[in-house]
């Protein structure tokens, strides 16, 4: 989950989305829920496993909270804004309670396994805490609270991935699906709680994965994008089959379920993916040509106090050998200014290094220390904020004019373009992605297509964020 420069559905600044479930299955619910997702793709994933637990213990579907049963937040510790976005809305939801006793609120995610019963006993906010390892206890924790008593489960595991559950798919649009391939990580950023919110890393049965992603071409999507914390960590064995499964081999895997499914991936840490990836992509057209490469700073000293395990040199060269391999490789990444220490001369090193990968797109934000951190424990906040902010915008003001650049070095050439729906300025026009991610828009009364098609698009135009063009074909 992605298509502005500082964007406004990722991480923190995401202000949560409304889901409902779009089964057919003709069930009878006696009780119903809300859930309202924050953060990054992997907590709306984790909705829609959710969903389907609660859908198999009796709890259908409302859009309004007001009618809930249940209401549920699952949230984002990444920044110190999402936590107190939450904060806010759990106010509103309690003052709903006030006038319905009954209703019951949970906190799942990212910030329930951080501050664990700090909700229920110290602000008496919700009613239920459940981290991300532990949704299969939710309809017995639901049972608990409604009885009056202390309902929190923030164990992590080491084996836990819902490889079984079938997600419901929620607010889908019935083209692009996301799949989770596996959860938790084993990089100790020094800036990052996930480590500490998500546990240690594991990887998915392949098989799962796969009918996953063909239960999904069969109902009509046309793109799925393989999740994880860093995904290129992926390993499993198939004892089956003596065979071990790396990364490159499970994106080769999915992309021969149909050459009509599109394949992404979601995130790929550059200290791991290798060049059997890259020949990957290269190799099956249906794999998209493009990758989200967070860098964070583009100075030495300070990826070494971010843990980050390469240098700026390092990572120049993963940049050269991208577009090697790749040559209409998009890439995309993402940028934090103002980390402990940072100084003039590093955050030049950051500009001076955007404009050499000429990244397409980033998120961008500035250091905002997280508690019970490395970066926490070890370095001094020491940078003002007013600094960060200026330093900010002069990244997204880079950001931007590169953004702008690429987008005009597109005009006149001609993009396969997945169709995901209405444009969001006029149902006059089509939006659909390239596989190099960018948003595509073309009128629909040339062709006769529907959502789901495929169109063969020839740009004439671009602003900042979105290339405009005419369609030339279609398959």
């Amino acid at each position: 989950m992605l298509d502005l420069f500082i964007d406004k559905t990722h991480d923190e600044n995401r202000q949560g989305e409304r889901f409902m479930s779009t089964s057919t299955e003709e069930i009878v619910y006696t009780k119903r829920f809300y859930i309202e997702s924050y953060g990054c793709q992997m907590n709306f994933s984790d909705s829609e496993i959710v969903a389907s637990i609660l859908n198999k213990s009796g709890f259908g579907p409302t859009s309004n909270f007001e009618d809930a049963d249940v209401v549920l937040l699952n949230t984002c510790s990444i920044r110190e804004k999402a936590e107190q976005t939450i904060r806010n809305r759990l106010q509103t939801f309690r003052q709903i309670k006030k006038q319905k006793p009954a209703m019951l609120i949970g906190v799942l995610g990212c910030m329930a396994e951080r501050l664990k019963s700090k909700f229920l006993e110290e602000e008496k906010l919700v009613d239920i805490v459940i981290g991300p390892d532990a949704y299969r206890a939710l309809p017995a924790l639901i049972e608990e609270a409604g009885e009056g008593q202390r309902a929190v489960n923030v164990l992590l595991s080491r084996e836990e991935t819902y490889a079984d559950i079938s997600p419901v798919r929620l607010n889908s649009n019935g083209v692009t699906g996301f799949v989770s391939i596996m959860r938790g990580c084993n990089n100790m950023c020094s800036f990052c709680v996930v480590p500490f919110t998500r546990g240690r890393e594991r990887s998915r049965d392949a098989h799962s994965i796969i009918n996953e992603c063909a239960e999904l071409f069969n109902d009509g999507y046309r793109e799925v994008t393989l999740l994880g914390q860093n995904v290129d960590s992926y390993y499993w064995i198939d004892e089956s089959k003596d065979e071990i499964v790396t990364f490159a081999k499970l994106l080769e895997k999915v992309a021969l379920i149909n050459p009509l499914l599109r394949v992404r991936f979601s995130t790929s840490h550059p200290k791991d993916i290798t060049d059997e990836v890259l020949f990957t992509i290269s190799k099956y057209e249906n794999i998209c040509d493009y990758i989200h490469l967070p860098v964070q700073s583009g100075s030495t000293r300070i990826l070494q106090l971010m843990n980050r395990t390469y240098t700026r040199e390092w990572y120049l060269a993963k940049i050269k050998r991208i577009r090697e391999i790749i040559p209409d490789c998009g890439i995309s990444s993402d940028i934090i200014t103002g980390f402990c220490t940072e100084t003039e001369d590093d955050h030049g090193d950051t500009l001076t290094l955007m404009e050499y990968a000429r990244y397409d797109m980033s998120y961008m934000f500035f250091y905002s220390e997280r508690p019970g951190t490395l970066a926490a424990r070890r370095y001094a906040d020491d940078i003002p904020e007013e600094t960060k902010r200026r330093r900010l915008s002069e990244v997204v003001k880079l950001q931007n004019q590169l953004s702008q650049a690429s987008n005009k070095n597109d005009v006149g050439k001609i993009f396969k373009v997945l169709i995901e729906g209405d444009s969001k300025k006029s149902d006059e026009n089509w939006m659909g992605r390239s596989s190099q991610n960018k948003v595509v828009i073309f009128p629909k009364a040339e062709n006769d297509f529907r959502k789901g098609d495929y169109a063969f698009v020839k740009i004439n135009d671009c602003t900042g964020a979105t290339l405009i063009g005419r369609t030339v074909s279609t398959i």
